[in-house]
């Protein structure tokens, strides 16, 4: 799918017309209430702290991290109008204010050093390698230093049946885009990116593959160093 002078894009599903189920087909294939309090754990969000939810989807995680601290300021970011409407609807029935952005694609709409956290689930599995490299630069650029990004999504396999049952999610989304999720590339991508203490914090199976979770810090270091050659 392609919007006005977007960056072309994979819907939720793959497919457009498939958006509209994305929710059935994640309480079906997936322990829901399990993958999404964990993610929501391990954001821990805090009182005022500033966080992006990079890939809002239809506004589950943020409707959950609002009921774990009303007090933190959220923000969500998508590519597709279509789930932001579904989220809008979701958050108004709920009166949860929240600013959902949606962009083109490339450069975030927010100035640097901006969100203390950015968390993102189930997206990066649909990027190809050039955009996972230009979104994870743009969240680097967003945080504060020693900020904090937390990625929930498809990881290596951690059995051959989750290989085989990941197959599904690959014919949706594409072969080309999940192939460095199965491989395990995404603590790669992330540390390539200029994040520090990169690490897989745990998993869950699932009827679809392996759910991974990984963590990474804003390393301000090659920051200060280039600062330093700028001045000699």
């Amino acid at each position: 799918m392609k919007g006005d002078n977007n960056k072309e894009f994979i819907p939720a599903l793959g497919y457009n017309w498939l958006t509209n189920f994305y929710d059935k087909a994640i309480k079906f294939t997936m322990p829901e209430q399990e993958f999404r309090n964990k993610l929501i754990d391990y954001l821990n969000p805090g009182d005022n702290e500033q966080i992006l939810e990079f890939g809002f989807g239809t506004g589950q995680n943020l409707i959950l991290a609002t009921e774990r601290n009303i007090n933190a300021q959220y923000v969500g970011l998508d590519i597709d109008p279509k789930v932001k409407y579904i989220a809008q609807e979701k958050l108004t029935k709920r009166k949860i204010y929240i600013k959902l952005d949606l962009y083109d694609g490339t450069i975030f709409p927010y100035a640097d050093n901006t969100f203390d956290k950015v968390f993102s689930s189930l997206v990066f599995h649909q990027l190809d390698k050039e955009t996972k490299t230009s979104c994870l630069n743009e969240i680097n650029r967003v945080l504060k230093p020693k900020g904090e990004l937390i990625v929930g999504d498809w990881g290596e396999p951690k059995s051959k049946i989750m290989r085989i049952l990941f197959y599904i999610v690959q014919m949706l989304d594409g072969f080309e885009t999940t192939s460095d999720n199965v491989k395990g590339l995404m603590q790669n991508f992330i540390s390539n990116a200029g994040f520090s203490n990169v690490q897989e914090l745990s998993y869950i199976n699932t009827k679809i593959g392996s759910y991974c979770y990984y963590k990474g810090l804003k390393n301000i270091h090659n920051k200060v160093k280039l600062n330093k050659r700028e001045q000699l």
